[in-house]
């Protein structure tokens, strides 16, 4: 039997009423398959038996041999590529992700180095003012208008106040006190310096405790002469900050409107 008699038995077997929906549809797809591909036409087990149950054909004489499954190289080798494409893409994903957070940390931990405040590592023994006593020791820069001596004392910097970056209004008040912070240092690290102790605007007897000034000390800072003050004011980074003899008007912080 070849394919053309195949064919004329499947239209014989479609021309019936006693098919269901599936065996004809069945019938109708392996016919088209058939004229397409002649020949050439590959059939399962399961397809060829089908087949003969539907048309009564034997089998052995179907004109083309079965499509059986192979147990070749050619079955495992897409699993194997599967397999090897998943494992390429989970470690992809991991090493993105891993190189991520270690991105991130990098950030964090540089941001963290730059925040922290540049050490003066010299001792101030320049004479200081007539009216204050001289520090004679390292001290590092808190922010704009505070710095910390080596043993630990806070000393707040007078005549003038700068944004805070601790616990400001607004993020405009945080962004200027940083660049308040990073001018006093670069002039700290860039200039000859006269730094001198005076007197805090306090009552009588509560310098040094937390009724006065939150127990800092009171101090002047000069920039090659210049009173580190009045350079930040002039570069808009703070503002004049006038305390009396014992005690000082409110805070000024005009940046959050």
């Amino acid at each position: 039997m070849d394919h053309q008699d195949l064919i004329n038995r499947i239209e014989a077997a479609l021309a019936r009423d006693r098919l269901s929906a599936w065996q004809r549809s069945f019938l109708t797809d392996l016919r088209a398959k058939i004229e397409h591909y002649g020949s050439r036409t590959r059939l399962s087990d399961k397809q060829l038996r089908k087949l003969h149950e539907t048309i009564g054909t034997d089998r052995n004489v179907v004109p083309f041999p079965t499509q059986k499954p192979s147990r070749s190289g050619r079955s495992w080798r897409p699993r194997r590529r599967q397999f090897f494409e998943r494992e390429v893409r989970w470690w992809t994903r991991r090493f993105v992700r891993d190189f991520a957070f270690a991105v991130a940390l990098f950030a964090v931990i540089l941001a963290f180095s730059l925040s922290e405040k540049i050490p003066v590592s010299w001792p101030i023994t320049v004479p200081s003012l007539s009216n204050g006593a001289k520090f004679d020791e390292p001290f590092t820069v808190t922010d704009g208008d505070t710095i910390r001596l080596s043993d630990g004392t806070p000393v707040r910097l007078v005549g003038f106040n700068t944004p805070e970056v601790f616990s400001p209004k607004c993020r405009q008040e945080r962004e200027l006190g940083n660049r308040a912070s990073a001018r006093l240092e670069e002039l700290v690290a860039t200039s000859k310096l006269e730094l001198s102790k005076i007197p805090c605007s306090c009552p009588p007897n509560t310098e040094g405790t937390d009724a006065c000034n939150h127990s800092r000390s009171c101090g002047i800072l000069k920039a090659d002469g210049r009173d580190v003050g009045q350079i930040l004011i002039s570069e808009g980074l703070a503002v004049e900050f006038k305390c009396g003899a014992t005690g000082c008007p409110p805070t000024p912080r005009p940046w959050c409107g």
